[in-house]
C-alpha cells in the first residue's frame, strides 16, 4: 500500500504506527555503541526521576526535569535511535506516574483509536467535560496535570483557538455577514465557542468537517440551530472530491498538518484553494519543529507528531502556489511553537 494511500485512509491517518514510519524515517545506520550509550542516558534520567517519585519529591521540579531530559534526549541522538528508546520509557516505571494524569493517560491508550482526538484537546482546554475525570484522579495525578497542561504547548493549542476564532470574526467582519467558513478536522470546534461573529449571527455558513463520528455528533448537538453544520469527511473525501462543499471565504485545518506527510499536504492544499472564493484565505497550521514538549509527548503520551520547521512550510506553500496568484505568509504563536502557513488569493 502507497504512503499517500495509507495516509488518507480514514482513521489510519493518524494512528501511532503511521506517523512513525514518517517521523521516524531515516536511512541511517544504527551504530551499537550510539545506541548502548543513548540507552544508559535515558536510564539514567529515568532512574533518578523514579526515585525523585518514591522520595514524594515536588511534582513541578520532577516533571520540569522529566521534560528536560526527555527533549535532549531526544535531540541528542538519531530519529532511528530514539524509535528504539520510546518503547524502554513507555515500559518504565515511570510511566505509570506520569499516567496518574488523565491528560496523559488518554493521550496514550487512545479511546477513540487514534491520536489527538477531541477529547485530548478537551484537556488542554479545561473544558467541563473533562472535569469528571480530572476530579476522579489521585493527588499525584491532579499535581501532574497541572504541570503537563500548562507545558508549552498546550500553552500554545490553547492561543490557537482564540487566534481561530478572531480570524473567523475578522473574515466574517469584512464580508458583511456573508462570510462561509469551512474548518477540517474540527474536532469539537471549541473555538467556535468564542468566534463573537458566531454570536452575532454574521456568520452565513460554517462547515465543520471531522472524520470521527462523536466528534461530528458532539457539534451537531451543541451547535444545533445555528448556521454551524457538522459534516463526517477526511482528507480522503476532499481530495476523492466525494463530497459537494461549495466554496469559502476562510478555510483552515488547525490540527491536522501534524500528521501528514508532504505529499498529502500539498494536495489538500491544492484542493483548499480550489475551494476559495476570491480574495479567500487559506490557513494550515503545524507544531514547530523545535517544541520542548515532543520527548514527553512521544513517549508517555505516545503522540508522535510531524513537526515542522518554517523553512518545512514554505516548501509546502511554494509546491502548493505554483503558478498561482496567491500571497503567502507564515507567523508564529507567542511562544513559538506552533506555525501557521497563511495563503491568501489575489484574484
Amino acid at each position: 500500500m502507497s504512503e499517500l494511500k495509507m495516509a488518507i485512509d480514514g482513521q489510519s491517518l493518524i494512528t501511532p504506527a503511521s506517523i512513525a514510519s514518517q517521523v521516524f524515517s531515516s536511512t541511517d545506520a544504527i551504530r551499537d555503541s550510539e545506541l548502548d550509550e543513548a540507552r544508559a542516558e535515558l536510564a539514567l534520567h529515568l532512574r533518578v526521576a523514579e526515585q525523585q517519585f518514591l522520595q514524594d519529591g515536588a511534582i513541578g521540579q520532577i516533571m520540569l526535569r522529566l521534560f528536560t531530559a526527555m527533549n535532549a534526549v531526544r535531540n541528542r541522538y538519531s530519529p532511528k535511535i530514539w524509535e528504539q528508546l520510546i518503547p524502554i520509557a513507555q515500559n518504565h516505571p515511570v510511566a505509570r506516574y506520569c499516567h496518574e494524569d488523565p491528560f496523559t493517560r488518554w493521550s496514550f491508550e487512545k479511546p477513540r483509536g487514534y491520536s489527538g482526538d477531541a477529547g485530548l484537546l478537551d484537556f488542554i482546554y479545561a473544558h467541563p467535560s473533562v472535569q469528571p475525570l480530572l476530579d476522579a484522579a489521585s493527588p499525584l495525578g491532579k499535581a501532574v496535570h497541572s504541570f503537563v497542561s500548562q507545558a508549552p504547548a498546550c500553552v500554545a493549542v490553547r492561543e490557537r483557538r482564540d487566534l481561530l476564532a478572531q480570524l473567523v470574526d475578522d473574515v466574517a467582519s469584512s464580508r458583511g455577514g456573508e462570510a462561509e467558513i469551512l474548518t477540517i478536522a474540527s474536532g469539537h470546534l471549541r473555538e467556535a465557542a468564542m468566534s463573537q461573529a458566531l454570536k452575532d449571527k454574521t456568520v452565513k455558513r460554517w462547515v465543520a468537517l471531522d472524520q470521527d463520528p462523536l466528534s461530528v455528533g458532539a457539534v451537531a448537538s451543541e451547535y444545533a440551530g445555528t448556521v454551524v453544520e457538522a459534516v463526517n469527511g477526511s482528507v480522503g473525501t476532499i481530495l476523492k472530491r466525494s463530497q459537494t462543499l461549495g466554496t469559502f471565504d476562510f478555510i483552515y485545518a488547525a490540527g491536522l498538518y501534524d500528521y501528514l506527510a508532504d505529499e498529502v499536504a500539498i494536495k489538500l492544499s491544492q484542493r483548499c484553494l480550489q475551494m476559495l472564493k476570491p480574495h479567500g484565505t487559506f490557513l494550515f497550521a503545524n507544531f514547530a519543529d523545535e517544541i520542548p514538549d515532543d520527548g514527553y509527548m512521544e513517549t508517555f503520551m505516545n503522540w508522535a507528531l510531524l513537526l515542522r520547521s518554517e523553512e518545512d512550510m514554505w516548501r509546502i506553500m511554494r509546491a502548493t502556489t505554483e503558478g498561482l496568484d496567491v500571497e503567502c505568509s507564515i507567523r508564529y504563536g507567542a511562544n513559538k511553537n506552533i506555525v501557521y502557513g497563511i495563503i491568501r488569493k489575489l484574484s
